[in-house]
């Protein structure tokens, strides 16, 4: 089954902590899908990625861009898959129905806004009850913290 992460963001904004874990994912060798809730939110997110750190460079694209394929991160409202990605960046309530075909799914949501935790809540059960092999990861004061429920 597919490893699903949530991280419940408290501290931290998702133009904050998306690139960290797209850095992580590329220094492992591996591509990445971030789905967000619009066509309009995937363009902000491309560009906060090029202008997100000025001494750094995060390698994506989205279908602007062209050549899927190629790209090891790809930015889309659309449940796709056309870098092959091994891991699933869900952000603005996305879902998709390819969760299988993804080594990790992370589930980003903002912990300030009642309806985005009552929806990860739903998804988790979802998750849950079709097998996957489920974390819960909170903002504390040192960086991420295991909170998953035993």
């Amino acid at each position: 089954m597919t490893e699903i992460r949530f991280y419940h963001l408290t501290r931290k904004s998702l133009e904050q902590v998306l690139p960290e874990l797209l850095e992580m994912t590329l220094a492992r060798d591996m591509k990445a899908v971030v789905m967000a809730g619009s066509p309009e939110r995937v363009e902000a997110l491309t560009q906060h990625l090029w202008t997100y750190k000025p001494d750094s460079f995060l390698p994506h694209g989205n279908a602007k861009d062209g050549h899927a394929e190629m790209q090891p991160v790809w930015l889309t409202a659309d449940d796709e898959r056309p870098n092959k990605a091994a891991f699933l960046f869900l952000t603005d309530g996305a879902s998709s129905e390819l969760i299988g075909d993804y080594q990790r799914v992370c589930e980003i949501f903002d912990g300030n806004d009642e309806a985005a935790v009552a929806a990860a809540r739903k998804r988790w059960g979802g998750y849950k009850t079709a097998g996957h092999d489920l974390s819960y990861w909170q903002q504390g004061d040192k960086g991420w913290v295991n909170q998953t429920p035993a």
